[in-house]
């Protein structure tokens, strides 16, 4: 009787040591974190894509390549056409210079023979041949401007439209570096070096596992005693009987109740009807996404010990 006497002790104990456990948490749920399926934002064979899962990256670095060679040569080419556009933009300085010494030559010849004339050694129509020379000189020159002006406008709105293209063209470059969006640690790998990319191909999945966030699920008595904003203390479950604690803060509350998931327990198993729950939680690099866990409503007073 004496070994089955003690069989029903320990029994005992670990329920009690379980249901203890259970109450600890007011709201359990699972841990997540922000996850992004990155991309190809060009067409092109992979060129390098030199990382493996587990890998750590930070944000903009760049971890593949896809063939650019095509789009390099078109950037030459508009360059090129660039170059040949302004090649035939006029020097209007040079071109009006010419008219313009005119003009003031026959200035000149306008003031000496004026000069002559009040001496009556010149004619009235000399002095009049003179100024209607300047006339046409003038109106020359502005034609000139105005033409010139035009040519310049034309061709510098041509240069622009080429710059808008090669802008455009260096984006597509751009695109054809792989990059990582956020600091985060790379999940899964959906592509390999030497594959064909296509715009909107997944070639791999990153997370920021640093800022953990757990989903928990809360009843609707529970709703009324949570606020956007509170500190809770967050129970993370490692196995059956390993537990840890952390300090976490409720960024997001569900303004719909839903159904209980089939994973998830409430302290009160008759509630149909629950509301999701976000608790971002810092990473000291034990938790794992899809790990189970829960929180308490009220942060004690004093510090949060781990076990």
């Amino acid at each position: 009787m004496k070994p089955l006497f003690s069989i029903i002790i320990l029994l005992s104990t670990h329920l009690f040591s379980c249901v203890e456990e259970e109450s600890l948490a007011d709201a359990t749920g699972v841990f997540e974190a922000t996850e992004i399926i990155v991309s190809a934002e060009a067409n092109g064979k992979i060129l390098s894509f030199d990382i493996n899962e587990g890998d750590l990256l930070k944000k903009d670095n760049i971890v593949g390549l896809i063939d650019s060679t095509q789009l390099y040569l078109t950037k030459l080419q508009l360059k090129a056409s660039k170059n040949a556009v302004e090649s035939g933009k006029p020097d209007v300085r040079t071109q009006i210079e010419a008219t313009e010494r005119e003009i003031a030559k026959q200035e000149r010849e306008k003031e000496r023979v004026k000069k002559l004339l009040a001496g009556d050694v010149a004619t009235q129509k000399q002095l009049d041949d003179i100024e209607a020379a300047i006339e046409i000189l003038e109106s020359r020159l502005k034609s000139q401007k105005s033409s010139l002006n035009t040519n310049v406008t034309a061709i510098d709105a041509q240069s622009k439209t080429i710059d808008v293209q090669i802008a455009q063209v260096e984006d597509q470059l751009e695109k054809c570096k792989v990059k990582s969006p956020i600091d985060g640690t790379v999940l899964v790998k959906y592509a390999e070096k030497g594959e064909m990319a296509a715009m909107g191909k997944a070639l791999y999945k990153v997370a920021d596992v640093d800022n953990m966030i757990l989903k928990a699920y809360v009843t609707g008595d529970q709703l009324a005693k949570l606020k956007i904003g509170q500190e809770v203390d967050v129970l993370a479950e490692f196995g059956k009987t390993e537990t840890k604690n952390y300090k976490g803060k409720i960024t997001w509350i569900s303004s719909k109740s839903e159904f209980t998931p089939k994973t998830i327990q409430t302290q009160d198993e008759r509630a149909n009807l629950v509301y999701a729950v976000k608790i971002a939680v810092k990473n000291d690099g034990f938790l794992k996404i899809g790990m189970y866990g829960g929180f308490k409503m009220s942060l004690g007073n004093g510090p949060i010990a781990e076990e």
